[in-house]
């Protein structure tokens, strides 16, 4: 045995106590009134007792010498196994850390940390900090501070889990009504016949992110029966003590390997209900192992903090990926589908969304004509959002079925100006380049309504920026346009955009025109690049400068 000796191992412990602020779960600089520090020999008696622990404690160095700590602090239910499982883990030179309650630490949850004693042969060095109770629990200001950072469901489940173990409980649980995480509806679950619920997160004490995402799967779905704690929570709104799993709960675990042996390590259990705007969105399951005090009235007070928090989080989330999948939808049903191209056409399409907007007023289509001819059509509804796609769509739909009628291009464009101007609350104007390619002529016939004017690359990296009758916005009434006709040689790509590729804050269009032409020539001199390789590579290039959506069509004619 070690020789009991304080104040050698008061300059241990000074050594080696920088280490202890990783092993706590509160995030914040600990109050050394909540810090202590002693060492134990290899059979986990008392070889060293500083001031500190003997404040925290309540016993006197002389007291203590030479005691086996489970007759002095780890007195409680099962804390002999857990001091056994400690000794072991610092035997075997490693680390050891757990957050334990009761015997007589005193009131509240202790983070313990274990480390091999360095210079000596055996023993291990132990850091306390009391983790809770305080006047506001570490882990409910951890959550506070964290909660809220994502508007993803499962990462804002995560936060949840990872704010209340060790803090609060020893293992952590969040479901969702299945509705809410399938569809975004927030409605008040039919829990007469069960609830459905989806799992989002779980956690449990000492598990490593890796080894919990391999755990807590994200996205099972399962039924809880009309009497199980969960399901009688969501029904009663309320919290639901119990210290025994429910035997439907217990049936379930058994078809996971491992998940059964888990469980059974935990003796008290909460299931508190997630309530957002007086609706019930799912459900926490919250559990503690014997060596930390069983959930009791203070605990379903705090429990109800964090749920309400964590409730309103949850149901931010859903509103957010409702608009999201909402928009995507949107975005996804405005866009042309697979086009028809003419076997004598190459073609490349890309549209790219720019900041946080998922829909926009760009718009671009395809429409093959008789006589091996295409029609091209590039648009750009000004503003951003629902309002702008909204407009987009009418004019896009319009667009298409005039160009389907083989019309002449000033004709077109004359029609579908005539169409804007007649759109109900179209609060801006919108631009528009119309072409008409034909293979067997080498040839394209172009008009504009205040569109970017096309720019032709040719085969020896010079680019020729066309200078066509402007035009003005569609919408404006302007009811006549022209047509210009354009050689194209062997070769040559046609290369139609909207503004957001050339145009920025502090970028004139010439200098976005010089950057667009060069970047289009450098692209297109690689190796047997494609068309569609060039227009990825043109559009993804950076520019901090760009602040609207951008599109970019390029054609050329076959060999």
């Amino acid at each position: 045995m070690v020789p009991f000796v304080e104040a050698g191992a008061v300059t241990v412990v000074s050594e080696m106590a920088r280490n202890v602020e990783s092993a706590l779960p509160r995030r914040h600089e600990p109050d050394l009134a909540d810090l202590a520090a002693f060492t134990l020999d290899s059979d986990g008696q008392i070889t060293s007792w500083p001031v500190t622990a003997g404040r925290m404690f309540g016993h006197q160095a002389d007291g203590v010498a030479g005691q086996h700590i489970c007759d002095v602090l780890m007195t409680g239910p099962g804390q002999r196994d857990l001091v056994n499982r400690a000794m072991a883990e610092v035997a075997a030179g490693r680390v050891h850390t757990v957050t334990v309650a009761g015997g007589s630490l005193g009131p509240g949850r202790f983070a313990v940390r274990w480390e091999p004693l360095e210079g000596f042969s055996s023993g291990a060095l132990v850091l306390v900090q009391r983790a809770w109770p305080q006047p506001t629990p570490s882990w409910l200001r951890d959550a506070a501070a964290r909660l809220g950072s994502s508007l993803d469901l499962v990462e804002t489940a995560t936060e949840i889990v990872e704010a209340a173990v060790p803090g609060f409980a020893d293992v952590a649980v969040i479901f969702v009504a299945e509705r809410l995480a399938a569809v975004g509806e927030l409605a008040s679950s039919a829990v007469a016949q069960g609830a459905v619920v989806r799992r989002l997160a779980g956690r449990h004490a000492n598990q490593d992110p890796a080894a919990a995402k391999a755990l807590w799967r994200t996205g099972g779905v399962i039924v809880l029966g009309p009497d199980t704690p969960g399901c009688r929570a969501m029904a009663s709104g309320a919290p639901i003590l119990y210290s025994q799993l429910d035997s439907e709960t217990v049936e379930r675990l058994t078809r996971y390997p491992g998940q059964t042996e888990m469980a059974a390590g935990y003796n008290s259990h909460m299931a508190s209900p997630l309530i957002a705007r007086g609706v019930v969105v799912g459900c926490a399951f919250f559990g503690r192992a014997p060596a930390s005090p069983p959930f009791n009235q203070s605990d379903i007070t705090l429990a109800g903090e964090l749920a309400s928090r964590a409730a309103v989080c949850l149901d931010n989330a859903r509103l957010y990926d409702r608009e999201r999948r909402t928009a995507q939808a949107l975005q996804q049903g405005l866009r042309p589908g697979r086009a028809r191209i003419p076997e004598g056409l190459e073609v490349a399409r890309r549209y790219r969304a720019v900041g946080d907007n998922v829909v926009g007023g760009d718009w671009h289509d395809i429409v093959p004509l008789p006589g091996g001819r295409a029609a091209m059509i590039v648009g750009d509804a000004m503003g951003h959002g629902p309002e702008a796609a909204a407009v987009m769509v009418q004019l896009r739909t319009a667009a298409h079925t005039l160009a389907d009628l083989d019309l002449p291009a000033e004709v077109m464009l004359s029609k579908l100006d005539t169409m804007a101007a007649g759109l109900a609350g179209t609060p801006f104007a919108a631009t528009c380049v119309y072409a008409v390619i034909d293979p067997p002529s080498r040839s394209c016939v172009i008009a504009q309504a205040g569109h970017q004017p096309p720019v032709i690359v040719l085969t020896d990296g010079t680019t020729q920026v066309l200078n066509l009758p402007p035009g003005l916005p569609l919408g404006l009434g302007e009811e006549r346009f022209e047509a210009t006709r354009v050689d194209l040689p062997p070769g040559a790509v046609l290369a139609l955009y909207t503004d957001g590729l050339v145009e920025g804050r502090t970028r004139t269009l010439d200098a976005g025109l010089a950057t667009l032409r060069g970047s289009l020539v450098a692209a297109l001199a690689e190796p047997s690049a494609s068309l569609r390789t060039v227009c990825q590579k043109v559009t993804e290039l950076p520019n901090e400068d760009v602040e609207d959506d951008l599109t970019l069509v390029l054609a050329r004619i076959r060999p």
